[in-house]
C-alpha cells in the first residue's frame, strides 16, 4: 500500500469509528420526561374528581374507584368515567397509567361535554369528549382489527376533531407514529397537552399522536373505566393561558 492509500485509509477508518462511537453514544440518552414538575404544575388527588356512573357505596359492589397512597385504582365495572369537578381549557398534563391483566381497555378523556356527563349520571356509558386511548398490547388477541392501536391512538368521541397523521383506515383516528406502549404489569408515561383546539399525545417520552380544530375546546378530564383493573399515578396538571 502506498503512502497516499494509507492516509486515505486511516482516514476512512477514523470517520468510521467516530460514526459508531456517535451511534451507539446516542442510543444511550435517555429520553426526556415532562414529569410534571416545575412553576404552576400540580397533583391532582380525590378532591378534583367526582364519581360519575362507577360503583361507590353500591351494596355488593366493589367500589369502582378508590385512591390509595396517591393511586387511583379502577376495577373496570361499569363501563363508566371519573370526572374532574372542574372544566379545563388551554392545558397540559402527565399520568402514568398500569393495566392489571392482558388486554385491558381504558382511556383519559379530555374536553369531555358537560351535557354528555349529566346524562351518565347513575347508568353505564361513556361521555362525549376526545380520548386519549389507553390500551394494553394484548387487547385484540392474535387477530387484530386494523381499524386501532395499542400504543396511544387519539380521537373524537361525538364531537370534532381532525386527527393528524398516519390515520386510521377510516381517518377517523390519529395512530401513534411510534409503537413506544408497554404491557399490563409495566407503568406507562403519557404527557398530553391540550392548547387552542390542538391535543397532542407524547407516550413514554416521544410525542406520537393527536388532532387539531376540536370543538369544544373545553371542558372536563376523565378517567375511563372499561371492563378491566387499570391504576393511574402521578396525575400532574398546569393550566394555561
Amino acid at each position: 500500500m502506498n503512502k497516499v492509500a494509507s492516509i486515505s485509509f486511516l482516514l476512512v477508518t477514523s470517520l468510521l469509528l467516530n460514526a459508531a462511537f456517535c451511534a451507539e453514544e446516542n442510543t444511550q440518552l435517555k429520553k426526556a420526561f415532562v414529569d410534571g414538575t416545575g412553576e404552576g404544575w400540580r397533583a391532582m388527588t380525590e378532591d378534583d374528581f367526582r364519581n360519575v356512573n362507577g360503583y361507590k357505596g353500591v351494596e355488593g359492589k366493589e367500589d369502582t374507584w378508590t385512591w390509595e397512597d396517591g393511586v387511583l385504582h379502577c376495577t373496570g365495572r361499569p363501563t363508566g368515567v371519573l370526572a374532574s369537578k372542574k372544566a379545563y381549557t388551554n392545558f397540559e398534563m402527565v399520568v402514568e397509567w398500569m393495566h392489571k391483566k392482558n388486554a385491558g381497555n381504558s382511556g383519559v378523556f379530555i374536553w369531555t361535554t358537560p351535557e354528555s356527563l349529566e346524562r351518565l349520571t347513575g347508568k353505564p356509558g361513556l361521555p362525549k369528549g376526545i380520548e386519549v386511548q389507553v390500551l394494553d398490547l394484548g387487547y385484540g388477541g392474535k387477530k387484530k382489527a386494523n381499524w386501532y392501536t395499542s400504543h396511544g391512538d387519539v380521537f373524537p368521541v361525538g364531537v370534532k376533531m381532525k386527527p393528524f397523521p398516519p390515520l386510521s383506515p377510516n381517518g377517523s383516528r390519529s395512530f401513534p407514529s411510534k409503537n413506544l406502549s408497554k404491557g399490563h404489569g409495566e407503568w406507562n408515561h403519557y404527557y398530553i397537552r391540550a392548547i387552542n383546539g390542538e391535543v397532542r399525545l407524547w407516550v413514554n417520552g416521544e410525542e406520537v399522536s393527536g388532532g387539531n380544530g376540536c370543538k369544544p375546546c373545553t371542558g372536563y378530564l376523565c378517567f375511563e373505566s372499561e371492563g378491566s383493573p387499570i391504576d393511574f399515578k402521578n396525575i400532574r396538571i398546569r393550566e394555561l393561558p
